[in-house]
């Protein structure tokens, strides 16, 4: 029976046993919803520590405060008190609240100076960063970071706050600001903005995904332990760039939306939020539960209201501040289960009610999207949840997480698996459909075949799967090899397959479309600190003597098609097509028919493929000669259904030559 109150929940008969506790869950977002703002206030005016606490200039001085309830004595010391331990910096210890406060003259402080806290608490004492710091600068040196006043004379004007035109379906680009460009070296924003936005233009996507905004101490750790929530990475430039940047973005139409690593911090004391006032158990949780023993990282209390204050505050500060167009969440399935998500492979529903899910996360990740889009309606939040938890996008009204998509994760799971571990011939053609179709009624989901996750820490991205170190040697056009051609076949193959089937949006980590060689490691000891593999070589792509132009013209293709016909987020696939023998697949969608032919050797003449009555253009075909392939099917070709009925179904079919390792798009036409 349907349950008003849990709307598209119920309509899964599976979750039926379980409707008591998505109750529960529900009533728990309201109560702490209630405890938070105390009915006297709205969610976002709850959110707003970050006017409150750090360093601030207010009605002609400055004004800092910090929450650090075990400390017994905090002084500011920095550039403006020759980093001497002085009274007159000395703060003051508020109603017992745990707020520390100091007032100073305007000419006490400038711009640009350095400063940190010096902090004291029973039987210890140590340096650190602000928790509210909203610059932290690392000196080239000693790598040291330190906090830095940032009150520039004139304040970004900004142009565009938001994207010039709606975007519809998410089409997204991932990108990491640092390895985004050629040389080696740490890119930087206006770098991103001169030489990568143009090209992201030019290659279709509406949605730029910005990866290690936030400030960390590790480059290698990809932004994932983050020391300073508050504070845009100064590798990259100021402040102000950043906004440049997504001023730009906006003019041109795209959305901007970043990664927000809430899940878990960086254990650095001095730098970081850990041990921040003495204690352990300040901002995470006490013991072993605290700690993220597969991530080296500490673990955020959900539980604790002042806790909930710096990450809502925090999720807020990012779209006012930058004027950035919704997140990515990581690591959503950390958050979600006392158990971190390790070792369950979440194979039926009892996994998600087994006393294992952490209400106070999931009530946390629930009035973060919903303060999200109070303050921002148009933000996008993406969950990375590998555990397809039931309600993750499912609406607060209706039992659920409130997010608008997830990561359709068992995508690139299913084609790495093909590529790595199973012979072309032998390939599961229905599984694989299952995986790019495959989504839970109560959510949205971004579809794609790779994102950084599969390249880095000594992974490779798919075409080195396919490829391997044929690259090296077999990427110029005179080449002549098979691997080679199976590489770039089945290359385009995933990603019109992916795509076109996507639910609801699409995602590809920058240089994939073109088929990036290798992987991703940042500079460490263990490669002599080279930057090698932490950037992007565009002069590949670039390259008319080289292949790899094909994939990136096939892709710019493709993506600007599924564009503009606006075909992601409306009408779902039609299946039409699957045949495990002849490793055969098809599916109609908004006047567009994919068809594709997986397999290895056999070419198919004449053959029928189901679809609406009428006529039918080759659109898009992965085999023409101007992305690489060898040009066997005669492109603008006119297909003409033939209706019939088969003894049990009215039925319209055309009849296609495929050839093997080919995928067509064909339109409708009148």
């Amino acid at each position: 029976m349907r349950d008003p109150n849990l709307a598209k929940l119920s309509d899964d008969p599976w979750l039926a046993p379980y409707l008591g506790q998505l109750h529960q869950r529900a009533d728990h977002i309201r109560w702490v919803e209630e405890r938070l703002t105390g009915n006297h206030m709205t969610l976002d005016e709850f959110a707003n520590a970050h006017e409150y606490y750090g360093l601030h200039f207010r009605d002609g001085k400055w004004i800092f405060r910090e929450w650090a309830p075990n400390a017994t004595a905090i002084y500011l010391v920095g550039d403006f008190s020759r980093w001497q331990q002085l009274d007159e910096f000395a703060l003051n210890y508020g109603d017992g609240n745990g707020v520390w406060e100091i007032e100073l003259p305007a000419d006490k402080i400038k711009h640009g100076q350095l400063y940190k806290l010096k902090m004291y608490w029973p039987g210890g004492e140590g340096e650190r960063l602000p928790a509210y710091t909203r610059r932290a600068v690392q000196d080239p040196e000693t790598h040291i970071f330190t906090a830095q006043v940032w009150r520039p004379e004139k304040p970004y004007e900004w142009t565009f706050v938001n994207p010039a035109t709606p975007i519809g379906a998410p089409l997204v680009y991932e990108s990491h600001i640092g390895m985004a460009q050629e040389e080696a070296k740490v890119g930087s924003y206006l770098e991103y903005k001169e030489k990568i936005l143009p090209r992201i233009v030019e290659m279709g996507y509406n949605t730029v995904q910005l990866m290690g905004i936030m400030e960390h101490p590790y480059y290698g750790s990809f932004g994932y332990h983050v020391s300073n929530y508050f504070a845009a990475s100064s590798r990259f430039g100021t402040p102000e760039e950043l906004k440049e940047l997504i001023d730009a973005c906006h003019e041109a139409g795209l959305a901007v939306i970043m990664d927000l690593v809430h899940s878990h911090a960086v254990k650095n004391e001095e730098e970081g939020l850990s041990r921040f006032d003495g204690t352990l158990y300040q901002y995470f949780h006490e013991g072993d539960r605290g700690e993220h023993e597969a991530w080296d990282s500490r673990c955020f209390d959900y539980g604790k209201t002042e806790v909930l204050h710096f990450l809502l505050s925090n999720a807020r500060y990012w779209l006012d501040e930058f004027k950035f167009d919704g997140y990515r969440f990581d690591g959503v399935t950390s958050m979600l289960y006392h158990h971190r998500g390790l070792g369950t492979g979440f194979g039926n529903y009892e996994n998600y009610f087994d006393g294992s899910v952490d209400v106070d996360a999931f009530a946390y990740l629930a009035l973060s999207n919903k303060l999200i889009h109070e303050v921002r309606p148009s933000a996008i939040t993406i969950a990375e949840d590998v555990s397809g938890m039931p309600g993750l996008g499912a609406p607060l009204e209706e039992g659920g997480c409130g997010f608008d998509y997830r990561l359709a994760m068992g995508a690139p799971d299913c084609w790495f698996k093909l590529a790595n571990d199973i012979p072309d011939e032998e390939w599961n053609i229905g599984w694989l459909y299952h995986e790019l179709t495959s989504h839970r009624a109560d959510e949205q989901v971004i579809s794609y075949v790779e994102s950084h996750d599969q390249a880095l820490v000594g992974g490779k991205t798919f075409i080195f799967e396919l490829i391997d170190k044929e690259m090296y040697y077999n990427m110029h056009l005179e080449a002549q090899n098979l691997v080679v051609d199976r590489g770039i076949a089945l290359h385009k193959m995933a990603r019109l397959s992916t795509l076109g089937a996507a639910g609801h949006g699409y995602l590809n980590f920058m240089g994939n479309e073109f088929g990036h060689p290798e992987w991703i490691d940042f500079p460490r000891e263990g490669n002599g600190w080279s930057y090698q593999y932490a950037r992007r070589q565009w002069n590949l792509r670039d390259d008319p003597t080289l292949k790899f132009h094909f994939l990136a013209d096939f892709d710019e293709a493709m993506v600007n098609l599924v564009r503009d016909r606006g075909t992601l987020g409306t009408e779902a696939p039609i299946f039409r097509l699957i045949n495990e023998g002849d490793k055969t697949m098809a599916f109609e969608r908004k006047g567009l028919l994919f068809v594709f032919n997986f397999h290895p050797v056999k070419s198919f003449t004449d053959y029928p493929v189901d679809c609406t009555p009428g006529k039918y253009r080759l659109l898009l075909n992965t085999d023409s000669p101007e992305f690489g392939g060898h040009d066997i099917v005669q492109g603008e070709q006119t297909y003409t259904g033939t209706s019939f009925h088969d003894g049990a179904n009215d039925r319209n079919q055309i009849h296609l030559y495929i050839p093997s390792r080919t995928g067509f798009v064909l339109e409708r036409v009148p």
